[in-house]
C-alpha cells in the first residue's frame, strides 16, 4: 500500500508574471544537437517570465563532475547565460528526472537554477497547480519503483558517488542498456500513472491539476470531475519533429512549439 502523499514544497508566483513554460523529457545528450539546439534558443527567446524543466533534462547525470565535460558544460553555459542575462525577468527552475536525479547543488549554482523539489505546487493566479517528474507516481512499474528507492537513498547515492566518473559513466551505460532492453526504467515503459494516487497527491496539495512528465505521452487527461493531469512532451527534434512547451498564463494551458524554431 502507497505512504501518505508526500508534501509539496511550494512556490508563490510573483505578481508580475504573466507566463510560465514547462518542459520537460529532453533527454539531451551529444548525439541530439538539434534538439540542443531547439532548447537553447527556448530559453533564450521565450517570452515566458519563468521556464520549469521537469526532470529529465539530460539523458544521464552520474554526478556534477560531469560539469567538465565539454557537452555538459555547454549546457550548463546556456543556462547560466540565460539566467545571468535576463535575472529577474526570468527564472529558470529544474526539477530532478529518473536520469538525472544526481544533478546537485554544485550544478544548480553553476547553472543559476531555481531548485525545484518533487512535488511543488505552483500558486499562481489564484489556483495550485502540482508539478511532478511523474516516475513516482507509475505505481505499475514495480522494478523501477524498487530501483528508484534503492538509488534515492542517501547511503547508495554516497557509495556511487565516491567512484571513479569513468566507471560511474560505464555502469550509468549498462543500466541504460538494460533498460532499453526490458523497458522497465525508460520513459516509455508500460506503466502509466496511476490514478488513484495522483488524485491522492492533488488532494494532498489541495490542486486541481497536475503538470507532469516522464511517460513521454503528452495529453490531458480528466481523473476526477474537476482533477486533471497534463502530462508533458518528451523532445526529439533529432530523429523526429517531436518538441513541446507547456504554457501557463492566467487564461489557462495551452500546448505550442518552442520559441525560436526556424
Amino acid at each position: 500500500m502507497p505512504g501518505a502523499a508526500p508534501a509539496p514544497w511550494q512556490l508563490d508566483a510573483p505578481a508580475h508574471w504573466r507566463a510560465v513554460d514547462f518542459l520537460s523529457d529532453l533527454h539531451l545528450c551529444e548525439q541530439m544537437p538539434r534538439t540542443f539546439e531547439a532548447w537553447a534558443a527556448h530559453l533564450r527567446h521565450t517570452d515566458a517570465d519563468a521556464v520549469f524543466m521537469l526532470g529529465d533534462l539530460f539523458e544521464l547525470w552520474v554526478g556534477d563532475d560531469m560539469a567538465a565535460l565539454p557537452f555538459q558544460r555547454r549546457c550548463l553555459q546556456v543556462m547560466a547565460e540565460v539566467a545571468a542575462e535576463f535575472a529577474p525577468r526570468r527564472t529558470l527552475g529544474f526539477m530532478v528526472g529518473n536520469r538525472d536525479f544526481l544533478f546537485g547543488e554544485q550544478a544548480l549554482r553553476e547553472a543559476g537554477l531555481l531548485a525545484l523539489p518533487d512535488p511543488t505546487v505552483l500558486a499562481a493566479w489564484g489556483q495550485r497547480w502540482l508539478l511532478s517528474h511523474g516516475d513516482a507516481l507509475c505505481l505499475d512499474d514495480a522494478p523501477y519503483q524498487a530501483f528508484r528507492t534503492q538509488v534515492r537513498s542517501p547511503a547508495w547515492q554516497q557509495a556511487f558517488l565516491a567512484r571513479p566518473l569513468s566507471e560511474r559513466l560505464d555502469i550509468a551505460a549498462r543500466m541504460r542498456e538494460a533498460s532499453m532492453s526490458r523497458r522497465e526504467f525508460d520513459g516509455d515503459a508500460a506503466a502509466d500513472v496511476d490514478t488513484p494516487e495522483a488524485l491522492r497527491w492533488l488532494h494532498a496539495a489541495g490542486s486541481q491539476t497536475l503538470i507532469h512528465g516522464h511517460t513521454h505521452r503528452p495529453a490531458q487527461h480528466e481523473l476526477a470531475p474537476g482533477r486533471w493531469r497534463h502530462v508533458l512532451s518528451d523532445w526529439d527534434l533529432d530523429h523526429g519533429h517531436r518538441a513541446e512547451v507547456l504554457r501557463l498564463t492566467p487564461g489557462g494551458l495551452q500546448r505550442r512549439p518552442p520559441a525560436g524554431l526556424p
